[in-house]
């Protein structure tokens, strides 16, 4: 075991990191969603043995971190970071919060992209035909106008993003 902890905790974790760290500044910007949430959701969960492994390799330097104010410093910082985000949501939503602390707007995008065609259509002053007709000139094939635009978008290879940019496109 100690071999294996020399060998692959401190490379295993720099791998997961860097993917960890390129997905998520992916999934911040909006860029290729479909490719990288479940890549960063999973990977990061993956990251957790790795983690183990280096701390339990380096406990004994780490030991000599404990001792240090920058290490109690660093993880109060840490956690008030958290806090930002948690407290909000866990004090009733706040102003705007939608699911999971999200803005509200990311709610409200979930459900038009969890609709059919025809329904958002009609939102958008236009017959399920004739939406229908402008996501297939933008390459998203529409087998019928009950199917959902995450369905249409998934299909297609792109992302929900993707698509609502064609929905709001002026033809």
């Amino acid at each position: 075991m100690p071999s294996f902890l020399n060998r692959y905790a401190t490379p295993l974790m720099t791998g997961l990191f860097l993917v960890s760290l390129i997905s998520g500044v992916a999934l911040f910007f909006h860029f290729g969603s479909a490719y990288f949430h479940s890549m960063h959701e999973w990977l990061s969960m993956v990251l957790i043995l790795p983690f183990v492994l280096h701390i339990w390799k380096n406990w004994r330097p780490m030991l000599c971190y404990f001792k240090r104010p920058a290490f109690a410093v660093s993880m109060v910082a840490s956690l008030i970071a958290a806090l930002v985000f948690v407290y909000p949501v866990a004090s009733g939503g706040g102003e705007g919060a939608g699911q999971g602390g999200r803005p509200a707007l990311f709610a409200l995008t979930q459900k038009v992209m969890a609709a059919s065609v025809e329904d958002v259509a009609a939102v958008l002053d236009l017959s399920g035909a004739q939406l229908a007709q402008r996501l297939e000139a933008a390459g998203y094939p529409v087998g019928s106008t009950s199917d959902s635009l995450k369905t249409l978008a998934e299909a297609a290879g792109k992302s929900d993003m993707d698509l609502a940019a064609v929905l709001v496109a002026r033809k």
